[in-house]
């Protein structure tokens, strides 16, 4: 039995602390088994401490540490104090043992001979029935894990007696060994007690557990885990690789170090996958940490030698096996454990709405399936080999141009992804991409309304509006692949976006589509910013700071693609040249800055053909178009006086922005095609009018019309006006009606893309006589123009990029004397096309193409190869020199541009990767947004498709518990997640729909 115990108290100053001391200082004077001692070391001002008379007539001396002493540093500081065989009883000013605490401690000790360590039970402060710990063990790997903690006390635990370790606070120390097992200070502050427990079984003790001793402590006293999420992280973490480092074998200590950064790598994507971004920049400094602490870890493991008697056989059957650990983290429901949000896509007819739309875009565009390549409109080939497309997605030489060296535009990468869906032949995957538009458009319609309805025929019904969007089949009909891309992305992001703020996995998701949709159409980007502060104001006066820090990511990916860009835009060119459209530029049918254009625009159609109707039906009744349109116009308006009025507000802002956005682009010229300047698309504003004009309406059917008869009516209506809207661009392929093409496989001869292959970098100067009597310069590299290599530094140029081309073509149709032959093939060009220009070719254009054909054939160094159907070619007999490689300051900006781009893109990936414990999460809130809790919940023929009531509207949302992270998910033992102190468990509870 120990004569007697020492208490040494560590305590931290502040009022809350002081109280907190008081209340441990009485707690100690009621003990039933007084301390023979009590040593109180104050980290920090110990002025008042000496003061005050409850602590002079309880202490028998205070010690003054500096502020930022640590718990088992201050317990090294009082140990002198301490007399030769007295036990040590470790508290903070936190910790106020129950009556007889001391008492069953002491006792423990005296019962068992072999217990070097009596730990007793710790409870909340405010609530004496829950657990905060008792007992820790850990796993093969080191990672602790707490045997009891965040449970209802019903003693339920009280008879488990053994353990490998314990908390630090409140354990009392056997007097005869007290001097060997001290708290290392290595450990900053975590895992202390678990590792006095380790060290005690090597030494031939044990830690034995005394429930019946009972401790109250709070979550944030000066032996407890920091506060805070990163700090935590980062303590944790530290001390498993000081205890990994200090426990392993003396030959395994050099390999352990050596793979701390490589797993540290490792770990930070499996914190990404598991929705923990927070605990990335702590793994790394945790892992730096260790590397560097060298000696720390030297007098660790001598403390070890010279205390062990006995071998890690000892130790490990207290250790936890992974199988143990997941049978305590399954809750009894696997992967549908609370699922309350089904989405029913097959047995609610979403499935069958795909199924037909694949159907109507197999009839509609019936040849396309025999077609390799797709052409006309703003369409060329992409490169034919994947790498290729990759390298016009860098920061580098354009593939345009002559030494034109710059940023990518994002849109390249786009073009790279969808081309890598099919390598064999990149281009193809433009003509799936058509082929599919439609079925994907209503896939991405009716998974955005399942974000507004709960209903199966109003998911279908919106599926169907947006897919059949005037502004859609119009970029179908006239080719336009950004366009396309735009709408079919912008439901996706509609869908992760609004509830970004509820959980990591919906946030790296909505990165990812604003970061495409902006690639896509940069002109988007301003409405989607306003829109995102907007959501950002909403999510911070609900006080959800967590939610807020989610959606704060959401546009970090795309301006990591587009800050490039936009360096080069300010210091080469006008920061609003950033929103230029990508791609390929040509004039088109979209509709003007004047009134007439601007009508079309607020009636849904950005051309001024009205989608077809003019030339479908005639200026007298195509004019009528947009009356069809008006049904579905009522049912978003009628959405701001609906029950749900703040989702429909919302939507109907959603639909101002996209407008406001189309009609301020027709204004905006920025690109130029051929000389002549071309105004943005105002399609892809319209898209996202048009995504809020369908949500509102689907507000104002879901809520405000009650009586199935009249929601059936105007749903039917308004889908019937929208179909029969669509049917000339439906019709546009068969009726000739649009500018589609099959192929070209190539844009220059036959002959220069037989000598590209592989896409080689040879130069073609194609010069295209123009209709007003002007020239057109522009250098192709490999074996046609594409779409992945034009750029918008070089479309919205107003100067000369790189070596100025235009000069020395204008000289080769002169009548100057030079060496023509060798000024190209100094720049790397090894042919010229002199083409036709697209259309009738006007008498101006027909003359100048005459007199340079006679011009080029009287050059020295040009060897005509013939009249191609894409124009008359000339080969330099001249050898082409290669292009000009980037410089050393060149390539390390290029490699450190791409090095942070594909970080961040990667990151926001790794976030959006559905893991089960995201699922089961998901699943167990209501998939709609905007919903008040008085609304009465629709109950499907099933009760186990009942969607959740309880989703309120993010401004008054609550703030939902982490999600739980399960064994399966996670990549070994030691990546299972330690419970949160300052969490409470929430309920288990399940909802049943009768």
């Amino acid at each position: 039995m120990p004569a007697r115990v020492h208490a040494i108290i560590v305590a931290r100053p502040g009022s809350s602390a002081r109280a907190q001391l008081l209340r441990t200082l009485d707690a100690l004077r009621s003990q039933t088994t007084q301390p023979a001692a009590v040593t109180l070391v104050m980290c920090g001002d110990a002025a008042s401490a000496r003061e005050s008379e409850s602590v002079a007539s309880t202490v028998e001396g205070i010690i003054e540490a500096r502020h930022g002493t640590s718990f088992a540093e201050a317990v090294e500081l009082a140990r002198p104090r301490v007399a030769q065989g007295s036990a040590v009883w470790l508290l903070a000013h936190d910790t106020a043992p129950h009556v007889r605490a001391l008492e069953r401690l002491v006792g423990t000790l005296e019962r068992s001979p072999s217990a070097a360590i009596a730990a007793p039970k710790l409870v909340q402060t405010d609530n004496d029935r829950e657990i905060v710990s008792l007992g820790v063990t850990m796993t093969a790997l080191g990672r602790s894990v707490e045997l009891a903690a965040g449970e209802l006390d019903q003693g339920q635990h009280d008879g488990r007696d053994d353990a490998l370790g314990s908390d630090i606070r409140g354990v009392l120390i056997r007097g005869e060994i007290r001097d060997s097992l001290r708290p290392d200070p290595a450990l900053a502050g975590a895992d202390e007690g678990l590792d006095l427990g380790v060290r005690a079984r090597l030494g031939g003790g044990r830690v034995v557990l005394t429930p019946a001793a009972r401790i109250s402590v709070t979550p944030d006293g000066p032996a407890a885990l920091p506060t805070g999420r990163t700090r935590r992280a980062y303590a944790t973490r530290v001390a498993q690789l000081h205890r990994r480092l200090v426990y392993a074998p003396a030959i395994a200590v050099p390999l352990h170090w050596l793979t701390l950064l490589p797993l540290a790598l490792w770990r930070s994507i499996t914190h990404l996958i598991g929705k923990r971004p927070e605990a990335v920049a702590p793994e790394w400094g945790a892992a730096l940490t260790a590397m560097l602490r060298l000696g720390a870890i030297a007098r660790s493991r001598r403390s070890i030698r010279s205390f062990r008697t006995t071998g890690w056989a000892s130790v490990a059957p207290l250790r936890v096996t992974g199988s143990q650990l997941r049978r305590r983290l399954d809750d009894g429901h696997g992967s549908e454990g609370g699922a309350v949000s089904e989405l029913r896509f097959f047995s609610g007819g979403g499935a069958w709405a795909v199924l037909a739309a694949a159907v109507v875009s197999v009839a509609s565009f019936t040849a396309l399936l025999a077609w390799p390549v797709l052409g006309g409109g703003a369409l060329l080939p992409l490169r034919t080999t994947v790498a290729a497309l990759w390298r016009d997605a860098a920061w580098g030489l354009r593939g345009i141009g002559v030494d034109v060296i710059g940023p990518a535009d994002p849109f390249a990468g786009a073009l790279a992804v969808l081309g890598s869906l099919w390598p064999g032949a990149p281009s193809f995957s433009l003509v799936l991409l058509w082929i599919l538009a439609l079925p994907l458009a209503v896939l991405g319609g009716w998974f955005a309304a399942t974000r507004v309805t709960d209903r199966s025929g109003l998911r279908i019904f919106a599926g169907v509006i947006w897919a059949l969007a005037p502004t859609f089949l119009t970029a179908l009909t006239e080719g336009r692949p950004a366009a396309v891309l735009v709408h079919l992305l912008l439901p996706w992001l509609f869908h992760a976006a609004v509830v970004a703020h509820r959980s990591w996995g919906a946030s790296g998701a909505a990165s990812v589509l604003f970061a495409a949709v902006a690639a896509c159409s940069p002109s988007l980007l301003p409405a989607l910013l306003v829109l995102w502060v907007i959501a950002l104001g909403i999510t911070l006066g609900g006080s959800r700071i967590r939610g807020a820090v989610r959606l704060l990511w959401v546009p970090i990916p795309a301006l990591a693609l587009f800050a490039p860009l936009i360096g080069w835009q300010l210091r080469h060119g006008s920061l609003i040249a950033v929103l230029a459209d990508p791609g390929f530029i040509r004039p088109g049918l979209q509709a003007t800055a004047d009134a007439t254009g601007r009508l079309a625009l607020a009636t849904g159609f950005p051309t001024g053909d009205l989608a077809g109707w003019m030339p479908f039906a005639g200026e007298s009744i195509g004019a009528w178009a947009p009356a069809l349109l008006v049904p579905l116009a009522l049912l978003a308006l009628a959405a701001a006086v609906a029950p749900r009025w703040r989702a429909g507000i919302t939507l109907l802002v959603v639909a101002m922005s996209g407008l406001a956005t189309a009609f301020l682009a027709v204004g905006v010229m920025v690109s130029f095609s051929e000389g002549t300047p071309v105004a943005i698309w105002p399609g892809a504003g319209l898209s996202l009018a048009w995504i809020g004009v369908t949500g509102a309406a689907l507000v104002t059917l879901d809520t405000a019309l009650t009586l199935p008869r009249l929601r059936l009516l105007s749903a039917t209506v308004a889908a019937v006006a929208v179909a029969v809207c669509a049917v000339p661009a439906l019709a546009a392929f068969h009726t000739g009606r649009t500018v589609l093409t099959d192929g070209p496989v190539s844009t220059l001869p036959a002959y220069v893309a037989a000598q590209a292959g592989e896409d080689r970098p040879i130069g073609t100067l194609v010069l295209t006589p123009q209709n007003d009597g002007g020239l057109a310069a522009e250098v192709a590299w490999g074996a046609s123009e594409t779409l992945s290599a034009q750029s918008t530094i070089l479309s919205t140029a107003t100067e000369v990029r790189g070596t100025d081309i235009t000069t020395l073509s204008v000289d080769l149709l002169s009548a100057r004397d030079f060496d023509a032959a060798s000024a190209l093939a100094e720049n790397g060009i090894s042919y010229v096309l002199l083409a036709q220009v697209a259309g009738d070719e006007a008498d101006r254009a027909r003359a100048l193409r005459t007199s340079a054909v006679t011009a080029l054939d009287q050059r020295a160094g040009f060897v005509q190869a013939g009249a191609t159907d894409r124009g008359v070619l000339w080969r330099l007999e001249a050898d082409a020199e290669n292009r000009a490689a980037l410089t050393a300051g060149q390539q390390a900006t290029a490699r450190l541009t791409i090095t942070l781009q594909l970080v961040l893109l990667a990151a926001a990936l790794l976030l959006s990767v559905p893991t089960r414990a995201s699922r089961r999460a998901a699943r167990a809130r209501s998939r709609i947004v905007g919903r008040a809790p008085e609304e009465p919940i629709v109950l499907p023929r099933h009760a186990e498709d009942v969607e959740h009531p309880e989703d309120l509207h993010p401004a008054v949302d609550p703030e939902p518990l982490e999600d739980p992270q399960p064994a399966e998910d996670l990549h070994g033992p030691e990546d299972l997640p330690e419970p949160d102190p300052d969490q409470k468990p929430a309920p288990a509870h399940e909802e049943e729909a009768r």
